[in-house]
């Protein structure tokens, strides 16, 4: 079953945006994920930053990652729950690790730290209806 018929079947809040829109925000913001943390990557292998700053960084890659075979692969929105409060809490302490050392990178996390928090609410939404 593709994603989006399974998201069509889905019990929704009334807020939740159709389909169509996952694409083309999730687009827009790998752009600003791929620029951001791979200077942040490069900046750790030069030694720039430490591994403690990266690694939120990469971990929340893992779970940004991991969340779709969750939830549309495995059909757990449980699971898909507890990971999209990881792909938050990293997002976090990303965005505190790197601003006091370039700034910039925090500030252009803010679409992506919008989103998942909009993501955050309606997952566990969508879990709860669909219990």
């Amino acid at each position: 079953m593709d994603p989006y018929n399974r998201y069509s079947q889905l019990i929704k809040p009334f807020w939740s945006p159709p389909a169509w829109v996952f694409g083309p925000v999730w687009t827009f913001l790998y752009v600003l994920i791929a620029v951001s943390f791979g200077r942040v990557f490069l900046m750790a292998w030069r030694r720039e930053v430490s591994f403690w700053v990266a690694l939120p960084f990469a971990l929340n890659l893992v779970f940004n990652f991991v969340f779709t075979p969750i939830q549309f692969g495995l059909k757990n929105n449980f699971l898909a729950a507890i990971d999209i409060f990881f792909v938050f809490g990293t997002l976090v302490w990303a965005m505190i690790a790197i601003f006091p050392r370039v700034r910039w990178i925090a500030y252009i996390q803010i679409p992506y730290l919008l989103w998942v928090s909009f993501a955050t609410v309606l997952q566990l939404t969508v879990t709860y209806l669909n219990r």
